[in-house]
């Protein structure tokens, strides 16, 4: 038997796909806000919405996340960023999560990033 090799891209820039899946599993490239808001609440739920079309495009949705990985401009924004967080998450099958304080791309407009990983 052939070992699964099939890879599936979708939006695809040429840059970056912002999603793979394979073997079951999506891979959503980094999420950030289509508005630059300088409101951290704002930025976490456009995010959440993107992440939400994603996961639905890919055929799965938050209740199957696996993993996510989040990026803040700044850590004071952690609280805030929690609370829209807290709303947004299935809390009966909350994913593996980290986050972290980065420099993002963006000129200081991008005050969230956030990377998902989820079953299909």
């Amino acid at each position: 038997m052939q070992p699964d090799t099939s890879i599936q891209r979708l939006n695809s820039t040429g840059r970056l796909s912002r999603v793979v899946i394979h073997h079951g599993i999506a891979y959503l490239a980094g999420v950030v806000a289509k508005e630059k808001t300088p409101d951290i609440a704002a930025q976490t739920a456009d995010v959440l919405a993107q992440i939400d079309a994603l996961l639905a495009q890919a055929g799965s949705d938050k209740s199957r996340l696996l993993r996510v990985t989040i990026w803040l401009h700044d850590m004071g924004h952690f609280e805030a960023m929690n609370k829209v967080w807290d709303a947004w998450v299935d809390t009966d099958n909350a994913p593996a999560r980290a986050t972290v304080e980065s420099r993002l791309a963006g000129q200081g407009a991008n005050l969230v990033e956030m990377m998902a990983t989820a079953v299909v």
